[in-house]
């Protein structure tokens, strides 16, 4: 393996430290791990011109949102994302120093939505938190200076999954509108069969157990895995779905099925743009603090949803 020569220093510093694989800790272990190195690798968290938690409805109950406005007059554009952790991890703190990276380079109003956890929450309730979280957004973006009419969705991962399968919900559901989705190196197929997720076994990086572990918590029953709100990659149309930009990285067992999506979209008339980082493993979008390939890629979505946004004020 050709690794970036920092990933490859983060990756000798856990060798030595004899970092275990998160499948292998119990549940709370897992949490607080995935979020202490997550922080300790994203870097000093940028300053905002703002930062409001808020409480909001969600389908079972109150779901916690962050919302981060940059400096600028408005009404700026929004962008919802959502956080990374194989729907089993993370929180809004998890996304934080992206979400303010992304508000900031992007001049847009980032909205975080806490969407509820697998195991104790199986599908479909992650998917349905994040639509309401959209539909809260646009109804709402007012308050804090946005501007309901552009709204683009976005996140990592897992989060990058959720992006892809409230475009769908919406889209066949009639609204909100969607400009465009963000997606960073996303599960897109419970059934995957490919080279990247079988050849990706490195116990000290993301790889194919991890891939499996979330998807055992996630999951009430392997039936559920072709659902296309479970697996994108499956819904018999992506017609009419917003605007995309797929990140992926060399040394991802998510890789290939990130790119396949990228495909698909693209051969249904979805305009797409897809990037694939070199000598980077699964998680290096969050690891901006650490590697300028994290940076790198954080600006290239900036300057995406800049373009997206601003292209939607000329033609609107």
């Amino acid at each position: 393996m050709a690794f970036d020569p920092q990933l490859q220093a983060l990756y000798d510093q856990r060798a030595e430290q004899g970092v275990r694989p998160l499948y292998t800790m119990t549940l709370e272990e897992a949490r607080a791990a995935d979020l202490a190195a997550i922080q300790a690798e994203s870097g000093t968290p940028e300053p905002v011109a703002e930062v409001t938690d808020e409480s909001i409805p969600g389908p079972a109950g109150p779901l916690p949102v962050r919302v981060y406005r940059p400096a600028g007059e408005g009404p700026l554009p929004v962008l919802v994302y959502f956080f990374g952790g194989g729907w089993t991890l993370g929180s809004i703190a998890t996304s934080d120093a992206i979400c303010r990276s992304l508000a900031n380079a992007a001049g847009c109003l980032t909205v975080a939505v806490g969407y509820r956890l697998a195991p104790e929450h199986k599908f479909p309730a992650a998917p349905r938190d994040c639509l309401a979280g959209v539909r809260w957004a646009v109804e709402h973006a007012g308050r804090f200076g946005g501007d309901p009419a552009r709204v683009a969705v976005g996140g990592d991962s897992a989060g990058g999954n959720l992006a892809a399968v409230v475009s769908l919900m919406a889209r066949d559901a009639q609204g909100p509108d969607i400009l465009a989705q963000l997606l960073v190196y996303p599960n897109t197929d419970y059934l995957a069969d490919t080279a990247s997720r079988r050849e990706n076994t490195d116990p000290l990086l993301f790889n194919d157990k991890s891939v499996q572990w979330y998807w055992d918590n996630y999951l009430a029953s392997p039936d559920d895995g072709p659902d296309p709100l479970v697996s994108p990659l499956r819904a018999p149309d992506h017609s009419g779905l917003p605007q995309a930009l797929v990140i992926t990285a060399e040394y991802d067992p998510l890789r290939d099925e990130g790119e396949q999506y990228a495909e698909r979209l693209r051969a249904s008339g979805v305009r797409v743009d897809a990037t694939r980082y070199p000598g980077v493993a699964h998680g290096f979008f969050a690891m901006a603090g650490t590697l300028d390939a994290g940076r790198r890629a954080i600006e290239e979505a900036a300057t995406y949803l800049r373009t997206a946004f601003a292209g939607a004020t000329t033609e609107d």
